[in-house]
């Protein structure tokens, strides 16, 4: 029988795997000519067929009635965490290396932490531990995406890659496709962090996840069928031209949306959100090889120094998390056991002190 900790360990592996493979297939995509709009509407809809029965009948006890208001705050969800983040992100991956969209992506936790500090909904407490590695992994997070962004760097590889890209990028200036991508990627980002921000309140509400999800992926596929009106009137563009064409919209509405999501919610449920987040770079260094394989995608200095930094402080934004959340324990330990809050506090920053110098057990 395999033991819990090594299916879980699996499970994790294979999530970072699968999402590594929708970036690959997404820039295939974009190689091909499928046009952005139409992708996206495809992996919306099979999405929505997968999600929506789910929502139906598991949460049928736990969805409150559906008022104006709430319908306006899953339009605005929609907005942000599907509309502005999917657009966002595969424009980004028009000008830009899967492997460094995949790099910038890891900045998502230390923007989402600064969204929260300024909303209030995470405190920062910069006379403990956690607290200054919780700030000081945002500064390096940021200031490693600014590296990617303002400084390409050297070819790491002289040789020429034998695969060929099938598209050509619209501007002369490979510099300047390098910023705008990563602008837009970060545009990305700071979209997937605000729409992890704004679910608190909407969730407190509807507290009914498969059913926020469900509805806002319809309010997102409504947002990009308006503007497919406007940007697609050309209905040979919505035709899928061969089996390649195919596979990458089934795997990015089927694989990426449906089955990594299901996987994602059992490693949380088994391993907590902090394991899991733990691997996040594995998804990165898994694109780097499949894009180099695949894509025949070069590496520069400046993209591989930023990535560098902003594994970095994404791992002293998740340790300084993991200490808070622990400090906090221990406070609810300490009154429930009825003890003195100050003895506590003064107690629980040593421990905290000692489990940074301690070996990891497991």
């Amino acid at each position: 029988m395999v033991p819990e900790k090594l299916k879980l360990f699996i499970g994790v592996l294979a999530l970072q795997f699968l999402l590594a493979g929708f970036h690959i297939v997404s820039r295939a995509a974009l190689n091909m000519g499928i046009s952005k709009i139409v992708f996206i509407v495809y992996r919306n809809i099979i999405s929505l067929a997968l999600l929506a029965p789910f929502a139906y009948f598991l949460e049928k006890k736990d969805r409150p009635p559906l008022t104006f208001s709430l319908l306006v705050e899953f339009f605005l969800l929609a907005l942000c965490g599907i509309t502005a983040n999917q657009g966002f992100y595969l424009l980004g991956l028009y000008h830009l290396s899967p492997t460094y969209a995949s790099a910038i992506q890891n900045t998502v936790p230390a923007i989402t932490f600064v969204m929260a500090a300024v909303l209030r909904l995470e405190q920062v407490d910069l006379s403990r531990r956690h607290g200054v590695a919780k700030v000081v992994g945002t500064v390096v997070s940021i200031g490693g995406a600014t590296v990617i962004t303002l400084y390409k760097g050297l070819p790491l590889f002289h040789h020429n890659l034998h695969v060929k890209s099938l598209v050509t990028l619209s501007s002369s200036s490979p510099i300047l496709n390098w910023t705008l991508g990563c602008v837009f990627i970060l545009g990305h980002c700071l979209s997937w962090s605000g729409w992890m921000v704004l679910q608190v309140p909407v969730l407190k509400r509807y507290p009914a996840r498969l059913s926020v999800l469900s509805l806002t992926c319809i309010f997102g596929l409504l947002q990009f069928l308006a503007i497919a009106v406007f940007t697609e009137e050309d209905l040979s563009r919505w035709k899928v031209h061969s089996g390649v064409e195919l596979f990458t919209i089934l795997y990015a509405g089927l694989v990426a949306s449906g089955v990594a999501f299901a996987l994602q919610i059992w490693c949380i449920d088994r391993g907590g959100p902090l394991f899991t987040a733990v691997f996040q770079p594995v998804q990165t260094v898994a694109v780097a090889v499949m894009a180099a394989a695949i894509l025949g995608d070069q590496l520069y200095t400046g993209g591989i120094i930023g990535a560098v930094l902003i594994v970095i402080g994404l791992y002293f934004v998740l340790w300084g998390k993991s200490a808070e959340k622990k400090a906090a324990r221990n406070l609810q330990d300490q009154l429930a056991q009825g003890g003195d809050v100050t003895q506590h506090l003064l107690t629980g920053e040593a421990s905290v002190e000692g489990d940074e110098e301690a070996p990891a057990t497991d």
